[in-house]
């Protein structure tokens, strides 16, 4: 029997509107939304008097690490946490192993996914410095765009012939999505470091290392050549301030040119170096604390569009390593709504805006097919906040496969009482319940 149940007396969250109203599900979907709705026979209740209900989070961002880095994530654990954490859909990166460079390989971690993801997923198709024409056979309905790494990072999957980036801007069926750091400003500011340091390196030098500076020309030069070549640009990762001034504000759904920055950019900044360590380094760095407040106005105001997790999961040992061996990187995507929701708490960013940044805009920039919305017809992805609900991060509960979470002894003041994912109750109050599979996500282009 599909599933059926009648969400009564909550704060729908939606499309820059709270109100009170009661949402039906019938099977996958969304079947209706109003006021003092009645239960069918063989619906299920719950009364949600004093939640939020939001759509699900669309995590347009993440490294799930299959195939190939099995040992620290997989599609089903990290699926699962994603999913007790609020996170309905996800887009997972190129830079596995082998990385996501054909046609072939693509349809092979959509395989995968199939068989274990408990949340909606789709795949970024990964850009070298020899498959360009493989990026222009991309079929737009199938793929959410191209991931291109505009230096070394984790995966070292970086395109350096200049040719090969303008025929990516210039020809890309898709959205072209960018991690923008300048390696040449990094590996002279690493270089300085050495002879300074040695391999002592210490690790509150990393945002001296991978720059303002690094970030900003990099991005500078992504905006200035999807300019010039009418390029559907998505920055992904956004961390400085000084980037800012590159990007409009406005609605998602008019822009050529987007951005996106990550929940970690607004809860940490330089000076928590000292207490995490290698547990916070990841790329681009973690700046500073005006850093932090800029970004989050920046969120608040439109001119960055999305707010993703960037979550990317490596073993406890791996991250205890000195600098130089530290790989760069952070599980985060059980607690990124959570943190998300801090910034309301402390009149940062509107609830609304967070529903906006979560979901309306991934599901609007990629073109997701009936997502990221609670309207009639639309696939009940939802999530359920307890606002009065605090909940303290304890090491037992932490689902991604590393085992850990920079969040770990930190108390929320909100809390994630329920996700539904295609019409299914999936988790509650944490706790992964008897999770249906997740759908690929599909695209309207």
């Amino acid at each position: 029997m599909a599933d059926a149940w009648l969400i009564k007396n909550a704060e729908l969250v939606n499309e820059g509107r709270r109100r009170h109203a009661d949402l039906r599900i019938r099977g996958e979907r969304i079947d209706e939304i109003g006021s003092g709705l009645r239960a069918y026979t063989g619906e299920q209740v719950i009364d949600a008097t004093g939640l939020w209900l939001l759509p699900g989070m669309i995590d347009d961002h993440v490294h799930f690490r299959e195939p190939g880095y099995t040992a620290k994530a997989d599609i089903a654990s990290e699926s699962r946490a994603a999913v007790a954490g609020g996170v309905t859909s996800f887009i997972d990166m190129p830079n596995t192993s082998p990385p996501t460079l054909t046609h072939e390989l693509l349809e092979d971690k959509y395989a995968r996914a199939a068989r274990s993801a408990v949340a909606n997923y789709a795949f970024y198709f990964g850009a070298s410095d020899d498959n360009l024409d493989a990026i222009r056979a991309l079929d737009p309905r199938k793929v959410p765009g191209v991931k291109v790494f505009l230096c070394e990072s984790t995966g070292n999957l970086c395109v350096s012939d200049p040719a090969t980036l303008e025929g990516v801007f210039r020809d890309s069926p898709v959205l072209v999505a960018v991690h923008a750091e300048d390696d040449r400003m990094i590996h002279a500011n690493l270089d300085r470091a050495r002879a300074r340091y040695g391999d002592d390196i210490p690790m509150r030098l990393h945002p001296e290392i991978r720059s303002r500076e690094a970030c900003l020309e990099s991005t500078r030069w992504a905006v200035e050549t999807a300019r010039r070549h009418g390029t559907r640009l998505h920055v992904l990762h956004v961390s400085t301030a000084d980037e800012l001034a590159l990007f409009e504000p406005g609605p998602v759904a008019g822009k050529r040119i987007t951005a996106e920055t990550c929940v970690h950019f607004l809860r940490f900044c330089d000076e928590d170096y000292a207490e995490y360590g290698g547990r916070i380094k990841c790329n681009p760095a973690i700046k500073s604390a005006a850093d932090r407040d800029a970004l989050t106005h920046a969120l608040a105001d439109t001119r960055l569009d999305v707010l993703a997790t960037d979550h990317a999961p490596h073993l406890a040992e791996e991250k205890a390593r000195p600098y130089l061996q530290c790989p760069s990187g952070i599980p985060l995507i059980q607690y990124a709504l959570q943190a998300a929701l801090e910034r309301v708490f402390d009149g940062s960013l509107r609830l609304e805006r967070v529903a906006e940044a979560t979901s309306h805009a991934p599901a609007t920039l990629f073109a997701i097919r009936d997502r990221g919305f609670l309207r009639e017809g639309y696939f009940a992805d939802l999530v359920l906040v307890d606002p009065d609900m605090p909940h303290t991060v304890r090491g037992d509960e932490i689902l991604s496969k590393c085992g850990w979470s920079p969040f770990e002894g930190h108390t929320f003041r909100a809390s994630i009482a329920a996700t539904f994912v295609n019409g299914h109750l999936a988790a509650r109050r944490g706790r992964i319940l008897d999770p249906g599979p997740g759908m690929r996500l599909e695209f309207e282009r």
